[in-house]
């Protein structure tokens, strides 16, 4: 509620939202008083009409506890009356993931954050910067999406990035970029054209999307981060596996951006060195 209102009416705002959570939790007066540990007359001339009382800051929080509900609420500064559950609903969620991280789950909320900066963090190489052949070398072998589903919409990811008005930073693993141009680990039995290939397509976005697409490599020996999305301030979501943990109180929020901010200030290749790096990679692979 945006609009200022005097004591008298938010006092009368607040007579009426305790009465209506009272009647809403089956609860007394006299058991609200018990549970907030004050005396029935204590709450008893808090909830009479012919005086604007409102509670102190350790009263309302209390109360808001023992009846589950909004403080806020509760004071007329917002209109939903969310109880703690829901609030807890709210602010984490946990959604299947499919194989790749280019589902349609991932791309709605790349769209509610369209103009807010986007942070990231992949399980692989960014599934978005990835070229046709390497996602059907990748996503091939497994159930879920279809390979050209996946191309598609990673296609589509591309698209939106370039007209949605959202900075996007990505931070890689050091390691990951080298296994990748030596074909070992996740990467043995990658031909090295599909490489080559890929290095120098990622190279040509950076190029074509700079500065709105800025890339950094951290050293995981230094650093680790498992795989996570900040979309600008509204949610944080960490990718499990075979589900998504989704994060929308602010406080986790602005944690996770922190962790990811720290990725780009310790990077070993900032954002101006990535063409570089590529290069290098490219050169000695011979």
């Amino acid at each position: 509620m945006s609009d200022k209102v005097d004591k008298r009416a938010r006092a009368a705002l607040f007579r009426d939202r305790v009465a209506r959570a009272l009647a809403e939790a089956g609860m007394s007066q006299a058991a609200l008083a018990r549970a907030v540990g004050v005396s029935r007359s204590t709450l008893s001339q808090l909830l009479r009409g012919d005086t604007p009382r409102l509670p102190g800051a350790q009263l309302l929080g209390d109360l808001a506890g023992a009846l589950g509900i909004s403080a806020d609420w509760l004071l007329g500064l917002t209109d939903r009356p969310e109880r703690a559950a829901q609030l807890a609903r709210a602010a984490l969620s946990i959604t299947q993931a499919e194989r790749a991280l280019i589902d349609d789950q991932i791309f709605a909320w790349h769209q509610e954050a369209a103009g807010y900066k986007i942070r990231h963090v992949p399980a692989t190489l960014p599934d978005m910067l990835k070229t046709p052949a390497i996602l059907h070398w990748e996503y091939a072998p497994h159930l879920g999406k279809t390979t050209a589903q996946a191309i598609g919409a990673a296609q589509d990811r591309l698209d939106w990035m370039r007209g949605s008005g959202s900075d996007y930073e990505i931070a890689l693993p050091l390691d990951e970029m080298t296994a990748f141009a030596t074909g070992t680990g996740y990467y043995a039995g990658l031909p090295e054209a599909l490489r080559r290939e890929q290095l120098g397509w990622m190279a040509d976005l950076h190029r074509q999307f700079y500065p709105q697409l800025r890339i950094f490599l951290f050293d995981q020996r230094r650093v680790f981060s498992a795989p996570v999305t900040v979309f600008g301030p509204l949610l944080a979501v960490l990718y499990l596996g075979s589900s998504y943990l989704a994060f929308r109180d602010r406080e986790r929020v602005q944690a996770i951006t922190g962790h990811f901010d720290g990725l780009v200030r310790t990077a070993s290749v900032g954002e101006r060195d990535w063409p570089g790096h590529i290069a290098a990679l490219l050169k000695d692979m011979g």
